[in-house]
């Protein structure tokens, strides 16, 4: 006699596709970094048309305006150096402009990707450990990083900003200029 057999087998795969790729990229972006991607991209593809965007720009500087405003010395976060140097270039330009004396202290958090939120938080905690004590302000390069704001601020008793918050505070500001609010 024949044996039928059923056998059900379950699996999970997560194939990283190219477009998968990119927009991970993206969204690791800064304000900046983003309008630079967008400016280069818009130049190697003529059917893009390409809106200048001066909020994000001028939330992300609002930003890096408020880290000057709340310590001389501050705590860049970033998952990548790519993120890292420009938002530290523009916290240095915006304290030269406000006459300010800053000093900036990295922290470069090393194994983010591939993270869940909790497993992420904890390795920002443990970064922003490290640099604590050396700040008074701590600025997070990415909108990513964004949901650790909190967290770290009651950890550490640090002021803790991120890119979010103020490009919300433009967004508004845009929509009440516009007389849509």
């Amino acid at each position: 006699m024949d044996l039928v057999s059923l056998k059900a087998e379950l699996r999970q795969e997560l194939k990283l596709t190219p477009q998968l790729l990119q927009s991970m990229e993206i969204l690791q972006m800064n304000s900046q970094e983003l309008a630079e991607y967008l400016n280069r991209a818009a130049e190697e593809n003529p059917l893009l048309e390409q809106e200048e965007a001066p909020e994000l720009r001028q939330a992300y500087e609002e930003m890096c305006r408020e880290a000057v405003r709340q310590g001389k010395r501050i705590g860049v976060m970033a998952t990548l150096p790519t993120t890292l140097n420009p938002t530290k270039n523009t916290i240095l330009r915006v304290a030269r402009e406000m006459n300010r004396q800053v000093e900036l202290v990295d922290a470069l958090v090393d194994g983010g990707f591939g993270l869940d939120q909790e497993q992420f938080k904890a390795l920002m905690s443990e970064y922003a450990g490290t640099i604590a004590d050396k700040v008074d302000v701590i600025l997070f390069a990415q909108g990513s990083m964004a949901y650790c704001e909190e967290y770290i601020h009651e950890k550490y008793g640090k002021v803790v900003l991120s890119s979010p918050r103020f490009g919300a505070a433009a967004l508004k500001d845009a929509l009440v200029k516009k007389g849509l609010m």
